[in-house]
């Protein structure tokens, strides 16, 4: 395609700093370059119409991890590393909420909820024995017990009769969240450019000259934010995982409020606008679901339409009314990669489905890797 002089002039001249992926990770990322080099000129390259990924597709849990992913993550991880991933969490939603405001995101503290189906008896037993341990480890962050068992009273059937509370979780819109964090990007006079998908890029002795599939430009410095399909652009210690979700039409008088997790979190679900919203399954099929396309499944699909039959809506006439996909950014570590690839090019990816809680403050290290 044949730019334009105005064109060329007022978007791809002078480029300080280019950033691939307008997700949270990489809006946080051009607000905090802006905020420390006021006069740059900072462009972001997006693949999608709107940001592709899992930014405008996620659930939307203000969330740290459930008692069954701790325990889990304690199996793979030192104490230390899981006390930092939990922490990175907490301080990383508190930026998000500082940086938006909680009504701009429309933050909901309304708890958080495990769920144990009665065929996870020994997930549930040990859930049950290490409670008070997982209190007492993670009580230098929250200075009191965070996990308490309470009786099911939201009539969800197949369960143990007891679930998992956590009263420091909560939820947000997610569209709201992103609507205002591009607002808040734009307004700055930060540029972004949709549609555009960055095919290859060379580095050279102060620049980074990239080849998108409507023009090639150079910039000072390249910026890496696109998690889930970072491996697209040879950051290959990042696997994509393409999480489904389904949500229900409005639901007259429904009772469930809060965020729910099942099977160490493989399945999530929550109230939203009167309705269900509910994700997850990929645990069914972890090859298939290692994807960067986007799409549904009749295996997952309809495991998550029998979950709301049997287990969250027994008793509750519903209709589905959309349904959906995203792609995260997993690996071997839940630990993030935001690291210095060479002289001009830095990359943030591989948040492991916790987008909502660390993105912004993974968008604002990546920025300060920059002396």
């Amino acid at each position: 395609m044949n730019l334009s002089y105005w064109e060329i002039k007022s978007w791809l001249t002078s480029i300080d700093f280019t950033i691939v992926g307008s997700g949270i990770v990489g809006l946080n990322c051009a607000l905090q370059l802006k905020y420390r080099y006021p006069n740059s000129k900072i462009l972001i390259l997006e693949k999608g119409i709107l940001p592709q990924g899992a930014s405008t597709k996620n659930a939307g849990f203000a969330c740290f991890g459930s008692l069954s992913e701790i325990i889990d993550d304690l199996k793979h991880h030192s104490e230390i590393e899981v006390l930092e991933l939990i922490k990175k969490r907490i301080d990383g939603l508190q930026l998000l909420r500082k940086t938006l405001g909680d009504n701009a995101i429309d933050y909901q503290n309304l708890g958080g909820y495990e769920l144990f189906l009665d065929s996870d008896e020994s997930l549930y037993k040990s859930c049950v024995e290490k409670l008070e341990d997982i209190n007492q480890f993670l009580y230098p962050l929250f200075n009191t017990e965070v996990f308490a068992f309470k009786e099911n009273n939201f009539g969800f059937k197949n369960i143990k009769s007891k679930y998992c509370f956590n009263p420091f979780e909560g939820q947000i819109d997610t569209g709201k969240m992103m609507d205002s964090l591009l607002n808040k990007v734009q307004s700055l006079g930060i540029k972004i450019i949709n549609h555009c998908i960055v095919e290859s890029f060379s580095e050279h002795v102060d620049t980074v000259k990239l080849k998108t599939n409507h023009f090639t430009f150079t910039t000072k410095k390249l910026f890496i934010a696109t998690n889930g399909f970072a491996k697209q652009l040879d950051i290959a210690t990042v696997q994509p995982a393409r999480a489904q979700v389904l949500i229900t039409k409005p639901i007259e008088n429904l009772p469930i409020k809060g965020t729910f997790h099942l099977e160490e979190g493989y399945y999530y679900f929550r109230n939203i606008d009167n309705r269900i919203l509910l994700g997850g399954g990929r645990n069914l099929d972890f090859k298939t679901e290692e994807t960067t396309e986007f799409g549904e499944t009749e295996l997952i699909q309809n495991k998550l339409e029998d979950l709301l039959k049997t287990t969250i809506l027994p008793d509750t006439t519903f209709e589905i009314d959309h349904r959906w996909s995203g792609i995260m950014g997993v690996g071997k570590q839940k630990k993030p990669i935001v690291k210095q690839v060479s002289n001009n090019v830095f990359c943030g990816v591989r948040l492991g489905g916790m987008g909502v809680a660390i993105g912004s403050s993974i968008g604002k290290s990546l920025a300060d890797l920059i002396d």
